[in-house]
């Protein structure tokens, strides 16, 4: 499995490598903070950021998409969200996360959440466990299809 992690800052990825015997399953991820890197590494299309925001349900398809792209993952995750403080807007406030799950060979899954009133920190690691608890889950229901 691979991830691209935005708002989250590498905290899915370090929750997965504190695990040990990880590096039997997790081949990486990319810190996609910036929207040069969510463009330039992950492939995310310009149109989307301008016409959806860095924000949005589909620049995180983008982002699980060019993740799985790069590292050739049967799994992938993505999360982008506003952490705040600041950065909130009317339509999208504080606490507006989006977090796709792609298996290979499947179109995305993207679920998108308002966790408002929260702190960075705890923004961070409620954002981290829900990804993981819908990668699992997705992971689960896939060997109980086998």
């Amino acid at each position: 499995m691979a991830c691209a992690e935005s708002c989250t800052g590498g905290f899915i990825s370090s929750a997965i490598t504190d695990v040990s015997g990880a590096s039997s399953c997790f081949m990486g991820s990319v810190i996609a903070y910036s929207n040069d890197v969510k463009k330039d590494i992950l492939g995310v299309a310009n149109e989307t950021i301008d016409a959806h925001g860095a924000v949005s349900m589909e620049c995180a398809r983008e982002m699980v998409e060019g993740v799985e792209r790069l590292f050739g993952s049967d799994l992938s995750l993505s999360v982008t969200g506003i952490a705040g403080p600041e950065g909130g807007t009317d339509a999208k406030p504080v606490g507006t996360v989006f977090i796709g799950v792609k298996e290979r060979g499947s179109p995305p899954h993207v679920e998108g959440f308002l966790l408002g009133g929260l702190s960075r920190k705890r923004f961070k690691k409620e954002v981290s466990d829900r990804a993981l608890g819908m990668l699992f889950g997705h992971a689960l229901s896939l060997s109980s299809v086998e």
